[in-house]
């Protein structure tokens, strides 16, 4: 017989609240149960002052569901969803708020140095796959690198890096990251089938991306690569509001549309007190294969120009390249199955501008431009 959510209400029915003594299943406390073969995801809404007095009722939930029959994972997220400011006030509250020595700083993830953000305001615009190949060539360069995919509805990463399986937990809540390429990595897309489709709300997101953070079994690393979803909603104040970022890539296309985004993007960050590494200019032009010659498809150099408007650095071109997206869908990023061709070099190239970014090199980001 298959798990329902019908049975994981009842299993909740055992868990009581301190206070009322009522049941969790009726409290009206439970957001959308998603029930994936034998793993089950769930969220349970408080004020935000109920935090520490709730978490005794988050693990008893845990192990509730996690007794019943063919349950093999439970994730349970506390959220502000039901009473109290929204998550994503919150965010925007701690990003803002001013300490004894200026705004606070959030704490980090154990074991890792140094989080960057690869960001774009928009989608369609080869984030992931910049993401993917960066932290591939970060490897390159002799770094421990691990990739957090925190796009909660659409995970790129376990196509891109031709991942198979699910993690192991380790201890208690904690999962063990998938490895590709010398990487660690972790996905939602790990825990759901690929074609389950995330029906969540923010918070649901928000306790997703800090699961995954905090709940994983990093390791020591370098540096921690962070696919964000796109736009500049809750998940990135969430990210900037969860973990000190050492700087953000911001991704885009040259035309206008997208620059548009790619704008809003870097005023976010730069909101927030994150240090923006640099754009670059994804889909920078076409040249074809058969006859040589070059198109601009999407314009060209408008990503440059933006970046020297908003005195960030310039990190290069790539090129819109059949190989960067047969190996992309083929689970084989270019830098790990084609390190000597021109398109690996240019991401090995923006890794070095990236890495000398992190290591406090001041200098001005030359161009990149493959031939």
């Amino acid at each position: 017989m298959s798990l329902s959510q019908a049975d994981v209400l009842r299993a909740l029915e055992l868990v009581k609240l301190p206070a009322s003594g009522q049941s969790l299943a009726a409290s009206g406390r439970i957001g959308d149960i998603l029930v994936d073969g034998g793993k089950v995801i769930f969220a349970i809404g408080i004020d935000a002052t109920e935090a520490a007095a709730m978490e005794p009722v988050r693990k008893a939930a845990e192990s509730a569901v996690g007794g019943l029959p063919g349950v093999t994972q439970v994730l349970v997220g506390l959220t502000a969803d039901k009473a109290g400011p929204s998550a994503g006030m919150q965010a925007r509250q701690q990003a803002q708020r001013p300490g004894p020595g200026g705004a606070p700083k959030p704490a980090g993830v154990p074991g890792v140095k140094q989080i960057i953000a690869v960001a774009s305001g928009k989608g369609g615009v080869g984030k992931s796959t910049t993401a993917a190949n960066l932290a591939v060539a970060l490897s390159t360069l002799g770094l421990k690198v691990g990739v957090l995919d925190s796009d909660i509805y659409g995970p790129s990463m376990p196509k891109i890096f031709g991942i198979k399986g699910k993690p192991q937990i380790v201890s208690g809540r904690t999962l063990a990251p998938m490895e590709a390429y010398g990487l660690k990595v972790m996905s939602i897309g790990f825990l759901v089938d690929e074609e389950t489709p995330m029906i969540w709300r923010g918070p649901m997101v928000i306790s997703a991306i800090t699961q995954m953070l905090r709940e994983v079994a990093w390791g020591e690393l370098d540096v921690l690569v962070v696919d964000m979803p796109p736009g500049t909603g809750d998940a990135q104040l969430t990210m900037a509001q969860q973990v000190p970022l050492a700087g953000a890539v911001i991704v885009s296309t040259p035309q206008d549309l997208a620059l548009l985004d790619a704008r809003r993007g870097v005023a976010m960050f730069r909101k927030v007190a994150v240090p923006i590494l640099g754009l670059v200019e994804n889909m920078s032009y076409f040249t074809c294969p058969a006859c040589g010659h070059r198109s601009d498809i999407f314009a060209h150099g408008g990503a440059r120009h933006e970046a020297e408007r908003l005195s960030i650095p310039f990190l290069g071109e790539i090129p819109l390249a059949m190989p960067i997206r047969e190996t992309s869908d083929g689970g084989r990023p270019i830098v790990a199955s084609d390190p000597s061709s021109a398109h690996a070099k240019a991401y090995v190239a923006l890794a070095r501008q990236v890495q000398a970014s992190l290591g406090g090199a001041a200098r001005a980001a030359p161009r990149i431009v493959i031939e």
